[in-house]
């Protein structure tokens, strides 16, 4: 309990590259958290200093996911399917960076975050269970 605290402790633990996320992502079997954003957007800021700051949404982030973050506004890169109106944009991707839902658009709660997390991990648990044994027709 202490260890998973003191590995959580540091916060969300970012990728800053997506094709290295992808990569790792496929080496781990697990979906990819996208982050669409940019350091002069209030709400994004706003997202940064309380959901992503929430103990739950951390721990679930670094267990369940691998997290990547791009800026608009430091030119990170960004794949053109993943472009997104406004900021910030949060993508939840399968492991192969095929967005598994539209995304969602704007600051959101952590209450609300972790039920939305809740599903695209039952829906990915679901796409791994379909590509290892297929549909069973």
């Amino acid at each position: 309990m202490v260890l998973a605290a003191l590995l959580h402790a540091g916060g969300i633990h970012w990728e800053q590259d997506y094709k290295h996320a992808v990569a790792k992502a496929k080496q781990l079997h697990k979906p990819i958290f996208f982050v669409f954003s940019r350091h002069g957007c209030k709400w994004c800021g706003h997202l940064e200093r309380t959901t992503f700051q929430n103990k739950k949404v951390i721990s679930r982030l670094n267990d369940g996911f691998v997290n990547v973050i791009a800026y608009t506004d430091e030119n990170d890169y960004v794949p053109r399917e993943l472009w997104a109106p406004g900021t910030p944009a949060l993508w939840f991707l399968s492991s192969d960076g095929t967005a598994m839902f539209q995304p969602i658009q704007g600051a959101v709660g952590a209450e609300d975050f972790l039920r939305a997390a809740d599903i695209v991990t039952n829906e990915f648990n679901k796409q791994m269970i379909m590509k290892k044994y297929g549909s069973g027709k």
